[in-house]
């Protein structure tokens, strides 16, 4: 019989990994505890190492090695079947862990380009908003003197359809008004970074600064109050998927010129793989903005003691799921 201590010391590594990565896919919450040495086991060797200790279990029975080898080995070729030949998840199941945990990773992953992306929606926005409290005339220089009027109509606190319930139905056909309208905007950010990111650079920056010039004009006209209640909770989601499909666009058009390793075909179909998979949580959160718009931004009678800390709320937890998302939790998208 051939010594079985070399054989465990030769290994003991891999058979640590593998039970890591075993540990943390049974367990439903994610394992604090740092991984082995070696790093975390990727999903996809998982197939190859599992075939492996299957071979080193059929070896240290053949070669007479103690219980205190072939057990734990047994243990690992049994957990390991089992998550192999497992159902499927449930598609909602799927689904809701993409929300959760697979959006927030690709966001993060991609955090160069969401940084850009950033930086061109906001840097636009807080300029033209700051200059037009110093010069509102300059506000004619981005909208004609019919949209002026109309916003001011529409944020007037003395119009008509302030502190008017306008119903369920009505409520509804708002609902699907803001839905296709934010689609639209975010499909405009995300598409227009295919011609090498100009389109998503212009797209960003020109929604900065639509956005800072309508905020800046009612602010500065006296409508800033109406405004601010309106937007302040249902911005959260929407302003941030805007910004995150800009991302995605942006890094379409980075794959064609900064390829890096891998050619510029390879390259854009990884990018368009993972900005297809970030237009669907893009798509959640307009959804969500939408519904928040239609069903509780335009209540006018919600004092700003619970309008106010609740959107505060919102924005807090928007950007904690996004930084914190899928930490710790296999990957499994």
């Amino acid at each position: 019989m051939r010594r079985q201590e070399p054989f465990v010391a030769h290994h003991a590594g891999e058979w640590a990994q593998l039970a890591d990565w075993l540990d943390r896919r049974e367990s439903d919450a994610p394992l604090k505890r740092p991984p082995p040495e070696g790093g975390v086991l990727a999903d996809a060797e998982f197939p190859a190492r599992y075939r492996r200790v299957c071979q080193q279990l059929a070896l240290a029975k053949q070669r007479g090695y103690s219980p205190a080898v072939v057990e734990p080995l047994q243990g690992l070729v049994e957990r390991g079947h089992r998550q192999l030949y497992r159902p499927p998840r449930p598609r909602w199941r799927a689904a809701w862990d993409f929300v959760l945990a697979g959006f927030p990773r690709l966001v993060r992953k991609h955090a160069g380009c969401m940084g850009l992306s950033a930086a061109l929606f906001l840097v636009p926005l807080v300029g033209v908003f700051t200059l037009l409290q110093f010069r509102p005339d300059a506000a004619w220089l981005l909208f004609d003197a019919s949209m002026l009027a109309q916003m001011e109509a529409m944020y007037d606190p003395a119009a008509e359809h302030f502190g008017r319930d306008r119903g369920a139905d009505g409520d509804f056909q708002m609902f699907g008004y803001y839905v296709m309208n934010n689609i639209s905007i975010g499909f405009r950010s995300f598409a227009s970074g295919l011609p090498a990111g100009l389109g998503a650079l212009y797209v960003m920056v020109f929604n900065g600064v639509m956005i800072g010039g309508v905020a800046g004009h009612l602010h500065v006209s006296g409508y800033g109050d109406t405004f601010w209640r309106f937007v302040v909770t249902h911005g959260a989601p929407e302003l941030t998927a805007i910004v995150i499909a800009g991302g995605a666009g942006l890094r379409i058009g980075l794959s064609l010129i900064a390829p890096g390793r891998l050619r510029r075909r390879d390259a854009l179909i990884e990018a368009g793989r993972d900005g297809a998979k970030l237009c669907l949580g893009v798509f959640v959160m307009l959804l969500l903005a939408a519904f928040i718009e239609a069903f509780w931004s335009s209540k006018s009678d919600l004092p700003d003691l619970v309008r106010f800390p609740l959107a505060a709320a919102l924005w807090a937890a928007i950007f904690w799921w996004l930084a914190m998302g899928g930490r710790g939790r296999s990957n499994a998208d």
